[in-house]
Order: C-alpha cells, then sequence, then structure tokens
C-alpha cells in the first residue's frame, strides 16, 4: 500500500512540475517512466527545452513554484542555476531537466534511457 501512495504521488508531482513547464512555454515536454527500470534512483524524469537560459530559468522556477503551492515541497537538489544551460531539480521521486535546446539535442536524454515509457505533452 506504502509504494502504491508513493508512486501517485510521484505521477503527481510529476504532473505538476509539467503544467510548470507549460506555464512558461518550454518546448518538447516528455515524462520518462522509470518505475520498471532496474536500479532506476527516480520514478520519472520530466524533460524539456527552452531557446535561451532566460527561458530555461524561468521554466525552472515555475516549476518550483508550482510543485512549492501545491504540496510545500522544494527541490532536495538543485543544479545549474549559474549558467542556465541544463537546470536539474531533484525532487527524490522526480527529476526535472530544463535544457536550453542546443544542450538537449547534445545529451540525448532519452536515447540514454531508451528503456523508459516515453509520454509527451503539448507545450502551452
Amino acid at each position: 500500500m506504502v509504494k502504491s501512495k508513493a508512486l501517485k504521488e510521484s505521477a503527481y508531482l510529476s504532473e505538476l512540475a509539467i503544467h510548470g513547464i507549460q506555464e512558461k512555454k518550454g518546448n518538447d515536454i516528455v515524462r520518462l517512466d522509470l518505475k520498471s527500470i532496474n536500479g532506476s534512483v527516480t520514478d520519472y524524469f520530466v524533460v524539456c527545452n527552452a531557446d535561451s537560459g532566460t527561458q530555461v530559468k524561468a521554466i525552472a522556477d515555475s516549476v518550483e513554484d508550482e510543485i512549492f503551492k501545491a504540496t510545500g515541497q522544494e527541490p532536495w537538489r538543485k543544479e545549474g542555476l549559474e549558467y542556465a544551460e541544463w537546470i536539474l531539480l531533484d525532487y527524490i521521486d522526480i527529476v526535472v531537466h530544463v535544457f536550453r535546446t542546443d544542450k538537449r539535442e547534445f545529451y540525448g536524454m532519452e536515447d540514454l534511457w531508451g528503456d523508459a515509457e516515453i509520454k509527451n505533452y503539448k507545450s502551452a
């Protein structure tokens, strides 16, 4: 029962993150379901991109605001704020990756986690 509740909470967090991304017009939004992958350290990756560092930062801020307003949670860890080319927000059960478009293409996150179920979302 506890596992089921935790999975529901991680799915909810991922939906909140996606809404935060859509609010700031993030591009190519996907959610990678990592629950079935052995050795995975999180339930979901939420990935998007933007064309400028300013927009990358705005999206990350929007995700943080959306999750905090709904749950009171703050990221356990944040990385990449200084250069805003790839900002990572780690909420333990979900990890949000906000890339500048050229960096997302370079790192190929979806290719690295090719076994994950991928769900695409529309940008707002």
